[in-house]
């Protein structure tokens, strides 16, 4: 919403911030085990599981209320002081971040008889990571050394084609789309190789009609199905904001995506999805989350007319001439 450009102090976003903050976890978890001493702080992913609050959930969670004007700001620094130092405290070994736990990459309990529905570690992955990185990098810690170690861990999982896998998003258009705007949050530029050869990715993987699509089968036939597939909003939206996030704004890629989302949009104002972008198992189960489909398109629009929010990178082309027409 403050994308789309809905005043920071608006009402509606206030009381959101107001309901965020109550459900900040505050208390110890399963989490524990592993980090004794750290204090609590974090968000859930579900509306009740105070044992495990969500890494993933818990760097948008900063990030949305940094975009807020509260009338209690020392209320809110509070709890993003807290969300940071425990986010920070819950980094792996290998300088990268899970959702919910540390280290937790033994293999073994795959083997177990009753863990034959799924996933049942929680491996970092980039797209946790990426968010993470992109909240440290907002809160003025982009050159502090346990951001550059997930700068680091990130820029080694590229894939060989310039794209990163995503955990929990339908697939590399999700990893990527997360990844590209956290590296450029934190200071690497567009002409970066890694940011240039994902750029490329996403162009060549465009659809004719000018959306992004990936069908599930990437998970397990990468080589014939990442970044392929029908067009849906959510993920033509996250590689719209990959691409602007590198610079791309007057790119005809860009041009052709937000064209798509203009065309595809209702005249109630949503977007129809019928397809399921969201993972819960790669592979195993997924989840089509309704408001994937209106929250990011929203935000891929937002940002093609107003600009990166932390970047000061300027509007795209077609929509700033669009809105100076009006």
């Amino acid at each position: 919403l403050v994308d789309a450009g809905l005043p920071a102090d608006h009402p509606r976003l206030v009381r959101a911030v107001d309901w965020m903050l109550g459900e900040e976890v505050v208390r110890r978890g399963d989490w524990a085990v592993r980090r004794p001493e750290l204090p609590p702080g974090g968000w859930a992913f579900e509306f009740h599981n105070d044992n495990y609050p969500d890494i993933d959930d818990t760097a948008e969670v900063v990030l949305a209320l940094r975009r807020v004007r509260h009338p209690e700001p020392a209320r809110v620094e509070r709890a993003i002081g807290r969300g940071v130092r425990w986010t920070l405290g819950m980094q792996s070994r290998n300088g990268a971040w899970g959702a919910f736990d540390v280290d937790n990459t033994s293999r073994f309990p795959n083997r177990l008889p009753f863990c034959d529905f799924g996933e049942v570690i929680d491996p970092p992955s980039a797209d946790v990571t990426a968010h993470v990185v992109e909240m440290l990098a907002v809160e003025g810690l982009a050159h502090d050394p346990r951001t550059r170690r997930g700068i680091e861990w990130l820029l080694a999982e590229q894939e060989p084609d310039g794209s990163w896998f995503g955990r929990w998003g339908v697939n590399y258009v999700y990893g990527t789309g997360s990844v590209v705007p956290a590296l450029v949050a934190a200071g690497l530029p567009a002409a970066h190789p890694a940011i240039r050869r994902a750029v490329a990715w996403l162009e060549s993987v465009q659809n004719d009609d000018g959306g992004w699509g990936e069908d599930l089968r990437s998970y397990r036939h990468a080589k014939e199905w990442g970044g392929r597939g029908a067009s849906t909003a959510s993920q033509t939206a996250w590689a719209l904001m990959a691409l602007l996030a590198a610079g791309k704004q007057d790119s005809r890629a860009v041009e052709r995506g937000v064209a798509w989302l203009v065309a595809t949009q209702r005249e109630d104002g949503s977007w129809d999805e019928p397809y399921f972008t969201g993972t819960g198992f790669p592979w195993d189960f997924s989840i089509n989350y309704h408001l994937y489909r209106q929250v990011f398109p929203l935000t891929a629009l937002g940002r093609y007319l107003h600009g990166e929010p932390f970047s000061g990178k300027r509007p795209g082309r077609l929509l700033a001439e669009a809105k100076g027409s009006r």
